[in-house]
């Protein structure tokens, strides 16, 4: 189990980043996600692809227009290593997430505390707002449980804090999505432990319904590696249509995507924005996300209605991947109070009250193993994060 206090990534760098390579070599050879790398290492198109405005970064006009005149310089993009998606590297850039501990015990609510330090190894304490925030925090167990979207707050000195609840033994991903000022927005990644008896939940087949809340979305569209593809949420309420969704952070609908195994991150937004005189709100939303590899994705919707923020949870496989081990339609749902429940194809229904979280009983580290995703150094080279939104990008 690992220790608390200070991390050694380091000493495991060396060898994480050979097992990256042959990961990856193959994958990525048909799935490049973004535009070359520029001469400040960082993506020149970032997460956006071509939407409505035809303009490459966040979602919303006033998002678009910044990274637009960014992205003209190699300044707009997610982070990760060279050549691979976002959060799987704690450090990209020169940029660096610091969690002040690696260790949380759980069940118990801690006062998480972190900082991203930049290339000149001092805290940032200006960031450019995305959809809101500053930076988006998102938390999920290795096996693509538990998921939490949080927002910290930072204090002046550039330590960020937000409460969190890791509700079952295993280890965690934590994630931070953010830009700092004049510079690229990225996704750096860190391992979190819940020490523990634990055992990893199987990801199971594709799950396309999700209940939560007495909400049922459904997920219509496929995956296909290296392409843009159309991903429509469809959300009712007993039976309805909800045509009243509420904006969220500047838009319908928020979706995160994980890749099973490494936990690589996309994040992508729909297209139109609340307000615009043409994008409905509701009951269908829909995203243009493109994947990296071929595989199994667990994707994970927030969505604002009745004054509450929900999620509903989904596992997508790309067009003629075999279905992860496990039984078919047992994880959907998703969200604190959420009835997770799904069904999947071929008739795998399945149901489990996630409540607040604390049902889970077991986890585990998923295809990453241990150790930190990157070099804590700080110097590895940014590129693009594995997620195109129709006129925008993750947070």
């Amino acid at each position: 189990m690992r220790r608390g206090g200070e991390m050694n990534g380091a000493t495991k760098v060396g060898a994480y980043v050979l097992g990256l390579a042959a990961v990856f070599g193959g994958a990525f050879g048909a799935g490049k996600l973004a535009g070359p790398v520029g001469e400040t290492g960082r993506v020149a198109a970032g997460h956006a692809t071509a939407g409505a405005s035809g303009g490459a970064g966040h979602a919303g006009g006033a998002h678009a227009g910044q990274e637009g005149a960014a992205g003209a310089t190699g300044a707009t993009g997610s982070a990760g290593a060279a050549g691979l998606p976002g959060g799987l590297q704690v450090s990209a850039g020169g940029y660096t997430l610091v969690p002040r501990t690696d260790v949380v015990e759980p069940g118990e609510e801690t006062d998480f505390r972190f900082s991203v330090t930049g290339p000149d190894g001092r805290p940032v304490t200006r960031f450019t707002p995305q959809h809101e925030k500053e930076l988006h925090f998102i938390v999920v167990r290795r096996d693509l449980t538990g998921f939490q979207h949080l927002h910290p707050s930072r204090e002046a000195d550039g330590t960020w804090s937000v409460p969190l609840t890791l509700p079952a033994p295993g280890e965690y991903r934590a994630f931070a999505d953010f830009a700092p000022e004049g510079a690229a927005g990225m996704t750096l990644g860190t391992d979190l432990s819940a020490p523990g008896d634990y055992r990893p939940e199987p990801l199971g087949g594709p799950v396309r319904t999700a209940t939560v809340d007495g909400y049922t979305v459904t997920l219509a569209g496929d995956l296909v590696p290296g392409r843009s593809s159309a991903l429509t949420l469809s959300v009712s309420r007993d039976g309805e249509p909800v045509t009243d969704l509420e904006p969220y952070l500047g838009a319908y609908g928020h979706l995160v995507a994980l890749r099973d195994g490494d936990l690589a991150y996309l994040h992508v937004h729909p297209g139109g924005e609340p307000g615009d005189g043409k994008t409905p709100a509701g009951p269908g939303i829909t995203f243009h996300a493109e994947v990296p590899s071929a595989g199994a994705y667990r994707l994970f919707l927030d969505f604002k209605h009745g004054g509450e923020v929900r999620t509903a949870e989904f596992t997508a496989v790309t067009a003629g991947t075999p279905a992860p081990a496990g039984g078919d339609g047992d994880r959907s749902g998703g969200g604190p109070g959420a009835d997770r429940s799904g069904d999947g194809p071929g008739g795998g229904d399945g149901s489990g009250a996630k409540g607040d979280g604390e049902g889970r009983d077991g986890s585990g580290a998923k295809g990453g193993g241990e150790g930190r995703d990157g070099d804590e150094g700080g110097d590895a080279t940014p590129a693009p994060e594995a997620s195109h939104g129709a006129d925008g990008h993750g947070h």
